[in-house]
C-alpha cells in the first residue's frame, strides 16, 4: 500500500508519494504551505488514475489531453515523467530510470499508489 508523505523543506513543504516496499515513485514542487501541498496530493490522488500518456520521447508524438503523465529524456539521457493536471500544472515528477519498460512501472506505480494512497506528516 502507498503513501503519500508530507514533509518539511528549508524552503516550504512537498511529498513524496512512496510504493509499498517505501522506494520514493513520485515528489512534489515545493509549496509555500501545508494546505497548498495537501491540494498538490488530492490532484495527484484526482488526476494519475485517469491520466493519459504522452511519449515525448518518440519523434512527432501525438499530444494527449491533460489530466496526463509526459514521458521524456533527461540531460543525462534517463527517462523520466511529469504528471500534469487537468489545468496543465505540474503537480508529480519522477526520479530518471535508464529503460523505458522501468518509467513507464513507475507510472503505473503511481496510478496504483496514488488511487490507494493514505497521507502522512514526516515528523522533524
Amino acid at each position: 500500500m502507498g503513501k503519500f508523505v508530507i514533509k518539511e523543506t528549508n524552503t516550504g513543504v512537498k511529498f513524496n508519494l512512496k510504493a509499498g516496499n517505501g522506494e520514493i515513485i513520485a515528489t512534489s514542487e515545493v509549496y509555500t504551505t501545508e494546505a497548498a501541498c495537501r491540494n498538490g496530493v488530492n490532484s495527484v490522488i484526482k488526476n494519475a488514475p485517469v491520466a493519459n500518456i504522452e511519449d515525448q520521447t518518440v519523434e512527432g508524438y501525438e499530444v494527449a489531453k491533460n489530466p496526463k503523465f509526459e514521458i521524456y529524456t533527461d540531460k543525462k539521457g534517463e527517462f523520466r515523467f511529469r504528471l500534469k493536471a487537468t489545468n496543465g500544472q505540474i503537480i508529480a515528477v519522477s526520479e530518471g530510470y535508464k529503460a523505458m519498460a522501468s518509467c513507464k512501472n513507475g507510472i503505473e506505480s503511481v496510478r496504483k499508489n496514488a488511487a490507494e494512497g493514505k497521507i502522512e506528516k514526516e515528523e522533524k
